[in-house]
């Protein structure tokens, strides 16, 4: 009220209207100015997501877009600096535009493996086993960043690697020299390796085609695979998982003059660090998924495994898993006879024929028997809730437990386990009773691989107890009731 009366006795009626609209353009020139001057910082928030990473798991991360760049120094605690983009009401078409023009390389060390994935123009060039990623963004090209590995899944062992070779990720600038593109294609690529220990059943599977199921999957076919340490034979072998995963002939790499370019490349395949096995918390499927993905490649028709019923005329059908070198059953005619007498149909046979025929025997079966070894990777085309029985040499506990024993959990089998007395290995026929190689297991862990394999892997056989491998057998049966 005093300010209304000293106003009025100031300024006329006129006058003080005049005042109130200058006063109100002020106030608007004020906002406009604000505006103007803060507005980078009105927008959306970009928020920097900070990871640490502890031990092995991730060595480098490197991500280039137009605006942020981050690098995981290796250390033994690594920080990854990610930027998660911009608020989800950004136009639709600016972030597929954004993603198109992204580069990108990123790469992953961990205890089994090593992987890059890289995209943008991309260029592959066999003879020099290197990748090129073409760029033009100085946040890129300062880095002067590289990478090599070998992709093969199974980076810790250094026996495997010997036969690998390796690759070189590079980032160049695309206007200096810098292999020009002779093909170009328009789906993503996948570089592996089938060096290693190809030939070994369990490997291939554990080593590269698992890992490839993680690695390729997502593409739906539409992946153009490139083999290095190319074996044709393998090819052969694995052809209806391969084509199922790839609509495209496969490239043989090594000796190719072309430079191939690509919107987007995986050199390395991802894996789980246990044998057998997909952690499906860590990637978009599960080992039900990859047994699923079998049976459609191989058109086996049994999903699941006998339910015994009374009165029901249909037995079980055991398979015994024969092998003719080392960890073989030297009476498999009693373990067969015995096997009958509780009921079973019984057929005995040796794994290495081809795969499409062998599949479906296994998938024919409810359960499946034999010695630890790689044939036993055939547990993969069981049926839904058949049993596996996995007979242990001696000294052979922790192998069996975590190649097979393991894995089988998530396969949705249902797993038995013998373990040989001592009297049941043939090598009480090669060694004294008080050898230490038979009565000090502690030497175990001081022995070298090959001595190990020389010993307890290449030189026993097993002479199995059936009157002691009954309850075992009837425990078999009392599964497939439940």
């Amino acid at each position: 009220m005093i300010y209304d009366t000293v106003l009025a006795k100031s300024f006329s009626r006129y006058e003080q209207k005049k005042l109130g609209y200058g006063a109100f353009v002020s106030c608007l020139f004020i906002v406009f100015s604000l505006c103007t001057v803060f507005k980078p910082y009105l927008g959306p928030v970009h928020v920097l997501n900070l990871k640490l990473f502890i031990g092995v798991d991730t060595k480098m991360l490197i991500t280039g877009s137009s605006s942020q760049i981050g690098k995981v120094k290796e250390n033994k605690a690594k920080v990854v600096v990610e930027d998660t983009g911009s608020s989800p009401q950004m136009d639709k078409n600016k972030v597929e535009r954004k993603e198109t023009e992204k580069e990108e390389l990123l790469c992953t060390s961990e205890e089994r493996t090593e992987f890059c994935q890289a995209r943008g123009d991309i260029r592959v060039q066999g003879k020099s086993s290197t990748v090129y990623i073409a760029s033009s963004k100085a946040t890129m090209l300062e880095k002067n960043m590289s990478w090599s590995l070998k992709p093969y899944a199974r980076r810790d062992d250094a026996g495997a690697m010997t036969s690998v070779r390796e690759w070189t990720l590079k980032v160049v600038n695309v206007n200096q020299k810098v292999p020009q593109c002779t093909q170009n294609h328009s789906i993503p690529a996948v570089v592996f390796s089938t060096g290693g220990y190809t030939g070994n059943h369990f490997h291939e599977f554990t080593d590269i085609l698992i890992p490839l199921f993680l690695t390729a999957r997502q593409f739906n076919g539409k992946v153009q695979f490139i083999i290095t340490n190319k074996r044709p034979w393998w090819i052969s072998k694995h052809e209806s998982l391969l084509k199922k995963l790839s609509h495209y002939e496969i490239m043989d790499i090594d000796e190719d003059d072309e430079v191939h370019c690509f919107p987007r490349v995986n050199v390395g395949l991802k894996r789980h660090h246990k044998e057998l096995s997909i952690d499906p918390q860590k990637h978009s499927y599960s080992m039900k998924d990859f047994r699923a993905f079998l049976r459609s490649s191989y058109a086996l028709k049994r999903l699941e495994a006998i339910k015994i019923i009374n009165g029901q005329h249909r037995k079980p059908r055991l398979m015994i898993l024969s092998r003719k070198r080392s960890r073989s059953f030297i009476n498999t005619d009693e373990i067969e006879k015995m096997a009958k007498s509780f009921g079973f149909d019984v057929i005995v046979m040796e794994a290495g024929r081809s795969m499409w025929g062998f599949a479906h025997v296994v998938n024919s079966c409810d359960v499946l028997l034999g010695v630890h070894g790689a044939g036993l990777t055939n547990i993969l085309f069981l049926p839904e809730n058949a049993v596996f029985i996995q007979v242990v040499p001696y000294a052979l506990e922790w192998l069996a437990t975590n190649d097979f024993g393991m894995p089988s959990k998530d396969m949705n089998i249902k797993y038995l386990e013998y373990k040989i007395s001592l009297e049941e290995s043939t090598l009480v026929e090669q060694y004294p009773v008080d050898h230490m190689f038979m009565k000090d297991p502690s030497v175990i862990g001081k022995m070298g691989w090959q001595e190990f394999k020389s010993v307890y892997l290449d030189k026993q056989n097993i002479k199995l107890d059936v009157d002691r491998f009954k309850p075992t057998l009837q425990r078999a049966l009392e599964l497939l009731n439940k």
